[in-house]
């Protein structure tokens, strides 16, 4: 899709281990003019989607790490950056969905400048990402992206 994509420095050499030095859309640094704060808040979501000098998307993914952790990062992202416009995702296997939504609807998360962050930041759920993967002109996805559930036990 032609982004260039951030990963926090813990997760990078795991990533491009995976990738098997495929990394030619990996960048080293974030290209964005903000306070100290915010990059230290954005360098820590788990993907960045960058078109240029703009954040498009961002992720977390939450296998078996905290949920509220994730979203907590995102809405720190929107309270710090309040004019970013930003598709934001949380990641997760679909067992949990429920509880994604009891902590984005919670009132911190409404208070954001803007629109509540339950209206900026959508569920994708594993299941959702594997079919996307099946589409014929996402081929190339599929290997890696069944592989990927394979190692980590999660089922077609």
């Amino acid at each position: 899709m032609n982004m260039n994509i951030w990963l926090p420095r813990s997760d990078r050499q795991r990533v491009t281990d995976y990738l098997k030095g495929n990394t030619i859309n990996l960048i080293d640094q974030l290209p964005l003019n903000y306070d100290d704060t915010t990059l230290k808040t954005i360098e820590n979501i788990d993907v960045l989607w960058l078109k240029g000098r703009s954040i498009v998307r961002a992720f977390e993914v939450e296998h078996t790490t905290s949920i509220y952790s994730g979203i907590l990062r995102m809405a720190d992202l929107m309270a710090l950056q309040p004019n970013l416009d930003i598709k934001a995702h949380i990641v997760a296997p679909e067992e949990r969905r429920e509880k994604i939504f009891q902590e984005i609807t919670r009132p911190v998360f409404s208070l954001l400048d803007g629109k509540p962050l339950s209206e900026r930041c959508s569920f994708i759920s594993y299941d959702s990402i594997i079919e996307l993967a099946k589409e014929k002109q996402l081929q190339y996805m599929n290997d890696m992206v069944l592989e990927q559930y394979e190692e980590y036990g999660v089922e077609e």
